[in-house]
């Protein structure tokens, strides 16, 4: 995309970028390719972000396959357009690749997710929302689809038994149909326009509350349930209880389709110091500038599951890559090396990662080839870890009020 104008070869386009090497480029510029809904930071002041850098990057690990790297070997090989790193609130270390910098949004993919489920925690505080009612109590034209029957709790755990395979190599998977219907591939002849129209289409695959299965569809239905159930639009309302409340220091977008209505599931776009601020948000039980953002106890609740929620997770197919982890309220928990992280995870290598037990947050905005790659996925993943681990021995923990401090040994029901 550079020439005045393109040289066509080099176009990248609705139909193309989402396909290597486009991410790159495509991902700090959503705006240019998709229409996009702006959520506001607000007139309020911004969350101070002080600096004390560390020289983290030389932090030992032993990757997926069982060699050893560094945490900056492991950010070097990954793909990596952002990497930042607070500790107990400060940022210890901070670099960009490629034309990105400090000011560039960048597409978050699935890592809105968190963020959409912390605005159904406000609302569901407020007494606006029911998670244990029926996702067709406030939406209607779900009734006689795969939703009929299903919670909102079902939605948030990603736990509905609902048709949806998000098989990303698949071209004829329902992820990927769905991605036409909610403009971010071109339209093919009999796609539903819009999300909303194609989320009322999916059928039923199973019962409504058994396994943890990942469907994007959920995010989308429940971004649609806070809508009807606030009448505010998502970009208005991550703006008014997220953005505004814990102190960004620049707007973010949500990309939308041709009907106007967010794409919930993957869409938004923020800088990373932004996104540090949310993760912060998270570390601190839900606080920011001196004020509750985020209820502590959806917090506590995500970080405290049930067996019931346990074993849903470990009779899916994560299991195998994510064993002892858990999925609750649009967040991952995952055993680290002194305690669990709650973790917030996107396609083509979109991260948040925060560890409790050393008060650290780690953010990485990536451009993958692949949608998934588990060999990224864990060897980031063990940095994190492995990085967290070394602020904690070099200085005094941060307070825990909701976590044990301690990573939890989990057993699966036989």
């Amino acid at each position: 995309m550079f020439g005045f104008p393109p040289d066509p070869s080099s176009l990248i386009t609705l139909a193309n970028w989402q396909d290597p090497p486009n991410q790159r480029w495509a991902f700090q510029h959503m705006r240019e390719i998709v229409p996009t809904q702006t959520i506001g930071r607000g007139p309020g002041p911004v969350s101070l972000l002080p600096t004390s850098l560390t020289a983290v990057g030389g932090v030992p690990l032993t990757r997926l396959d069982g060699s050893a790297a560094t945490v900056d070997e492991v950010v070097a090989d990954t793909f990596t357009d952002a990497w930042l790193v607070l500790h107990n609130g400060s940022i210890v270390e901070e670099r960009y690749g490629g034309d990105m910098t400090a000011k560039t949004p960048h597409l978050l993919m699935s890592v809105s997710k968190s963020i959409i489920g912390c605005v159904a925690a406000v609302l569901i505080e407020g007494g606006a929302l029911d998670p244990e009612a029926l996702v067709s109590d406030y939406v209607a034209e779900v009734s006689t689809s795969g939703y009929a029957g299903a919670t909102v709790r079902h939605l948030l755990d990603m736990r509905t038994g609902v048709a949806f395979r998000e098989t990303y190599t698949l071209a004829e998977a329902e992820v990927r149909v769905m991605e036409r219907s909610m403009g971010w591939r071109p339209l093919l002849p009999g796609d539903p326009v819009g999300a909303y129209a194609y989320l009322t289409t999916l059928g039923t695959a199973g019962p409504h509350g058994d396994s943890f299965t990942y469907r994007s569809a959920d995010t989308d239905m429940l971004g649609w349930v806070c809508e009807r159930a606030s009448g505010i639009r998502m970009a208005d309302l991550v703006s008014r209880h997220i953005w505004t409340p814990m102190g960004a220091e620049a707007d973010a977008e949500i990309s939308c389709d041709a009907v106007g209505s967010a794409i919930h599931d993957g869409g938004i776009s923020a800088v990373a110091r932004d996104l540090a601020r949310f993760g912060q948000m998270l570390l601190v039980d839900g606080r920011a500038q001196g004020r509750q953002v985020v209820p502590a106890s959806w917090l506590k609740d995500a970080l405290n599951a049930d067996a019931d929620v346990r074993n849903a997770f470990a009779r899916s197919e994560n299991h195998l890559f994510l064993p002892g982890g858990w999925y609750r309220n649009q967040f991952w928990l995952v055993p680290g090396l002194r305690g669990d992280l709650l973790v917030c995870l996107g396609i083509h290598g979109q991260m948040v990662c925060v560890d409790r037990v050393s008060g650290t947050v780690c953010v990485k905005l990536s451009s993958w080839p692949d949608a998934q790659n588990p060999g990224y996925l864990i060897d980031t993943l063990r940095a994190f870890s492995a990085l967290s681990s070394q602020l904690a021995d070099a200085a005094q923990p941060a307070p825990q009020s909701l976590a044990n401090g301690a990573s939890t040994t989990f057993r699966p029901e036989s």
